[in-house]
């Protein structure tokens, strides 16, 4: 049976990339895993029934663009997903420089290097999803560097979105809030920072790799053929409501 459908996922040995991955595979996407290490992306195409992988630093622009390359050679691509990222909980006057480069690099870089490759390859009808943070939608304390470059991200999806929306293409974002993933083990292994942290999800739970990897779902499917430059909050309500006292 030919595949008709091709997905790219960067940062797809993640928590919510690996997820996605799956669910993608099981709905008969031909699944394109990106990511740093080798062995896991091994071990994951395997998984997967052997599915085409590359193992690459998504914040080096050509590491991507040769990527894109490779891919569209064997076929057009339908979805993009951009699932590289990190956590860096400081106070600004604690944060170094290096260490504000990094968080830019690893969370605003390889989201635009996806998008750069979704004007150049992703064929009409085929659909972008960036992740952002609901610390880009609301002050959160020691979020200065992660929250400043998410809400670069979320303005680079709106005006992504207005460029290529002539050529059918729709960009999108996803904004978690905490997740549980193995990016965030140092805050929810720690009980009382899982204390406070279930305490501003009015939901009362964490978010689990599988909430956002059904949002992203939804943003690459023909379900949201109509949606295009939104944020979608997958949050518990953390950055919208506000319970108690």
């Amino acid at each position: 049976m030919s595949v008709s459908r091709k997905i790219v996922i960067l940062g797809a040995t993640g928590g919510i990339g690996s997820v996605l991955a799956q669910r993608c595979y099981q709905s008969g996407w031909a699944v394109v895993l990106a990511a740093r290490d080798e062995t896991r992306l091994q071990a994951l195409s395997t998984n997967l029934g052997n599915c085409e992988w590359s193992a690459l630093d998504a914040t080096k622009t050509q590491e991507v663009d040769s990527l894109f390359e490779r891919t569209q050679a064997l076929g057009e691509v339908t979805a993009i997903v951009n699932c590289v990222g990190s956590i860096l909980l400081k106070p600004a006057h604690l944060t170094s420089p290096e260490e504000f480069r990094g968080v830019v690099e690893t969370n605003l870089y390889t989201a635009f290097h996806a998008a750069r490759n979704a004007g150049r390859y992703l064929k009409q009808g085929g659909s972008l999803v960036l992740v952002s943070s609901c610390a880009a939608q609301i002050g959160l304390p020691n979020h200065e560097a992660i929250g400043a470059a998410k809400a670069a991200v979320e303005g680079l999806t709106r005006s992504a979105a207005a460029t290529y929306a002539a050529k059918g293409i729709r960009i999108n974002c996803v904004a978690p809030g905490l997740v549980r993933t193995p990016l965030s083990e140092k805050i929810t292994s720690n009980k009382q920072a899982e204390a406070f942290s279930l305490g501003l999800h009015p939901l009362g739970r964490l978010g689990e790799a599988g909430d956002i990897a059904s949002a992203i779902e939804f943003l690459i499917s023909e379900n949201s053929s109509w949606i295009t430059g939104q944020i979608l909050a997958c949050d518990g309500g953390l950055a919208s409501l506000k319970i108690g006292k």
